[in-house]
């Protein structure tokens, strides 16, 4: 989980432009932040300040600075740090960059064409963005082959482990990932809600606001017949999800149109999951293509051994993907299922031990999803 950031999540802004200020604090209160405000280096009389007294923040510990263009000359000297930046609006300037290397500003900002970078920096500070959650799309290969099934055990063992888990339904045509885990009557936000979504979602408003079920927060679908977010929506809210750590599990369809496209693009490996039999590879081969043109690592979960002979290892050839692990079929799951028990609950399911397993990888690795 990401800690609070340093200077209690407060920016410092340095300008004495009154315009660019009221530009800037609208951005604050879009990111919702509360910045401290100077006119120079905080400090008594205008020097460094490494702290400032209570409900202030100095040059050195506010977590963003902030440094308008008409300030830049009075911040020159400052000790270098990270996170500042240069603002101002006048676009054909030719010695703002020489201004930016006086002071160490890490970006030049010009406004208005840099308003959603900016808001973003922001939003970082304030919800203590750290290191983004390991994000896994699980697809079937053909109908029926147990994507879902597979989706919601992962996201059950990961929130089992204590890791923060989010599992999104990505697939309106699937039923519900909230009826799987036996919550469609649970309170909180679905898909529809979020349809209108634009730019930045806030990490802990959106998953404050779904429902909470087996420990885990689930975004699925509500029971209308409305099943279309836009592209916009889908990468806002994923990204969302990814901003505070952990593990966000995405359940998808096999079709990939624009907005499965946002959503691949931000994963950080999707399993597809192939039934052992021929039928099934050969139309898996048909979405992997699909998959392999947005998704950056693809990779195989056979489900039950191929009575054509094929083990693992050649199904994973086939479709030219390295085998992620073999799932048997678990005798009596779709009767627990039924009864309201969500797939992964058992622990000594050969559903479970998979999913155990693969987050032990996973996680276990510095670099993330290891190969």
């Amino acid at each position: 989980m990401a800690g609070s950031a340093p200077g209690g999540g407060r920016p410092l802004i340095i300008t004495e432009d009154p315009l660019l200020l009221d530009d800037l604090l609208r951005l604050c209160a879009a990111a919702g932040a509360e910045p401290h405000v100077h006119h120079a280096l905080p400090g008594q009389d205008g020097a460094v300040g490494t702290g400032g007294g209570a409900g202030s923040v100095g040059w050195e510990s506010a977590p963003l600075v902030l440094v308008g263009d008409d300030a830049a000359r009075r911040v020159r000297g400052a000790p270098r740090r990270a996170g500042v930046f240069l603002v101002g609006r006048e676009l054909d300037d030719p010695d703002v960059w020489q201004r930016a290397v006086e002071i160490g500003a890490e970006e030049v900002l010009r406004l208005p064409d840099a308003e959603s970078r900016l808001v973003d920096r922001i939003a970082d500070v304030v919800e203590g963005a750290g290191r983004p959650a390991l994000a896994v799309g699980v697809i079937g290969g053909s109908g029926g082959a147990g994507a879902s099934t597979l989706a919601c055990a992962l996201a059950v063992r990961a929130a089992r482990a204590g890791e923060r888990t989010i599992l999104i339904d990505g697939d309106p045509l699937g039923g519900g990932m909230d009826v799987l885990l036996g919550g469609e009557s649970a309170e909180g936000l679905r898909w529809p809600d979020f349809a209108a979504s634009r730019g930045r979602v806030g990490a802990g408003a959106l998953e404050e606001s779904l429902p909470e079920l087996h420990a885990l927060r689930v975004l699925s679908w509500d029971r209308g017949d409305r099943g279309v977010v836009p592209p916009a929506a889908m990468r806002s809210v994923v990204a969302a999800a990814r901003r505070r750590g952990g593990v966000v599990v995405v359940d998808l369809p096999r079709r990939v149109d624009e907005a499965v496209a946002e959503v691949l693009a931000q994963l950080d490996l999707v399993l597809m999951v192939v039934p052992g039999e021929l039928r099934s590879v050969a139309a898996a081969g048909r979405v992997a293509a699909g998959v392999r043109m947005v998704a950056r690592d693809v990779r195989v979960v056979v489900r039950g051994r191929c009575p054509g002979g094929l083990d693992p290892e050649a199904v994973a050839g086939l479709l030219g993907a390295p085998l992620a692990g073999e799932v048997p079929v678990e005798v009596g799951l779709p009767g627990r299922v039924a009864e309201g028990e969500p797939p992964g609950t058992q622990g000594r399911g050969a559903l479970a031990r998979f999913c155990d397993g693969f987050w032990q990888r996973a996680l276990g690795s510095a670099q993330g999803v290891p190969a």
